[in-house]
């Protein structure tokens, strides 16, 4: 139970940032009335493309760029995570993403506000043990002096 425990809090840091890989190629439902609010939806969705490659290759740097100060994860188990616990994560050598597949993916945009959810399946190594599963998550990014951060995340075990 403590390993499956360890288990979920990793994934939750880890999926914190994931993307589709096809975000490109598919277009996410969204909320936008018009030209510029679609280009917040690009905006956005690119972000979660780069997000997607930093989970896969254990990206601190994109992490401590794009978390608000005042983050904050839950995980699927409730336990509460913050940015330094979610940088420290990615810089260990524990936790290795195989495949991210992230789909039904809806961008919403209310102001200098953008909430994310999605459907994300995972395949990777936890200390050397397989683990896969369906996920779905919600993100919430602000544009705060320019710049979009992420300020909060929460994850669900689904199947």
């Amino acid at each position: 139970m403590q390993h499956n425990r360890r288990l979920l809090l990793v994934l939750t840091l880890a999926l914190s940032f994931i993307v589709p890989a096809h975000a490109r190629a598919t277009r996410p439902q969204s909320n936008a009335t018009g030209p510029r609010d679609e280009e917040l939806v690009r905006e956005i969705v690119d972000l979660e493309r780069q997000a997607k490659e930093a989970a896969l290759n254990r990206d601190a740097a994109f992490s401590e760029k794009t978390l608000a100060d005042d983050y904050v994860a839950i995980s699927p188990l409730g336990q509460v995570i913050n940015k330094a616990d979610t940088i420290a994560a990615r810089k260990t050598a524990q936790l290795r993403y195989d495949s991210i597949e992230v789909t039904e993916m809806v961008v919403r945009l209310y102001g200098s506000t953008a909430v994310v959810t999605a459907r994300a399946d995972v395949k990777g190594r936890e200390l050397g043990e397989e683990f896969s599963g369906p996920y779905r998550f919600t993100r919430i990014w602000v544009r705060r002096s320019g710049r979009w951060m992420t300020v909060s995340y929460q994850a669900t075990v689904t199947r």
